[in-house]
């Protein structure tokens, strides 16, 4: 008996019988069941063919199924990825953007009212363009506050983060290259729409009214959010309901830290403030993370608690 009489004597069973055997693939400088047979090709394979890839080769036959759901798993996760840098690409750019170019435009600016509703409006439209793909989050506390809720996989979380801190930094750089083309303009620490408290708060409050401020807020925002996606809910009107709450959420807290609820878009600003010599934004940074997240946890618990289990 060879070897592989084994798996030749197999070969006259029904396809359906051995299943895990009609897929492999073998890990060798990128080599698949095209270069070394499947099901069908070992059929008319001969003996000593099949002893030999046996042979130099016993060890690297995995299951291709394992393999196929691996792949269609990281391709998914890029995916996700490239929605969240792009819907927070939009958020910043539309939010902070209108914030520096439109706000006090002479005669017609949209002012407080007008950057409260640039949020919201880039929530909503982002919610219904890539909801299905991400989830739309935009926002590491959101992110975060899902993962307590028990909305979204932890190991999802880091690279959700990162995408989103990118997408944020890159748009607050465009601001920046946009608004540097206007004539007598000039970067300042309190420029980019930059979020703080003190000195860099809008109407000078202190660090306490700010953490607080953050905490409530976001942790408003996450309830809204869960509910607003319960599958008990309205679903199709999520978006809406989301995108009303941070204009909301704007209108209130703009005077108070510039209104951040969003770690990643306060990053974005302050980062590039930093590269044209301004450190006091990154300096007051870690409340915009800390209270942000702080209040994401909250709120998704919360929910949880008076909601109820979700159907």
């Amino acid at each position: 008996m060879t070897p592989d009489s084994t798996l030749l004597n197999r070969r006259q069973d029904p396809p359906h019988a051995y299943p895990h055997e009609n897929q492999v693939i073998a890990l060798t400088s990128g080599r698949t069941n095209r270069d070394f047979g499947n099901y069908d090709d070992l059929q008319h394979t001969s003996k000593p063919q099949i002893f030999v890839r046996r042979l130099i080769y016993p060890h690297l036959f995995i299951n291709l199924r394992f393999f196929n759901k691996l792949k269609e798993q990281t391709m998914n996760l890029s995916n996700k990825l490239a929605a969240e840098f792009i819907g927070t690409f939009w958020l910043v750019l539309g939010g902070c953007g209108s914030a520096v170019l439109a706000a006090a435009f002479p005669g017609v600016g949209i002012g407080l009212l007008g950057v409260a509703l640039a949020f919201g409006l880039t929530v909503v439209t982002m919610a219904y363009a890539v909801g299905h793909i991400s989830g739309c989050h935009l926002n590491p506390a959101i992110s975060v506050g899902l993962v307590a809720g028990g909305r979204f996989p932890a190991s999802e979380l880091v690279p959700y983060i990162v995408a989103q801190v990118l997408g944020a930094t890159v748009a607050a750089f465009l601001i920046y290259v946009i608004a540097s083309g206007q004539a007598g303009f000039e970067l300042s620490a309190s420029g980019l729409a930059v979020n703080g408290y003190g000195d860099l708060s809008p109407g000078k409050y202190s660090l306490m009214a700010g953490f607080v401020t953050e905490v409530v807020m976001t942790a408003i925002f996450l309830f809204v959010i869960m509910g607003s996606t319960d599958k008990r809910g309205i679903g199709s009107h999520a978006g809406l309901a989301i995108g009303l709450a941070l204009t909301l959420i704007h209108l209130i807290s703009i005077p108070v830290t510039n209104t951040s609820v969003n770690p990643a878009r306060s990053t974005g600003p302050a980062l590039v403030l930093l590269m044209g010599g301004y450190n006091q934004a990154i300096s007051q940074l870690w409340l915009f993370w800390v209270a942000p997240i702080i209040g994401g946890i909250v709120g998704a618990l919360t929910y949880k608690i008076v909601g109820g289990k979700e159907a």
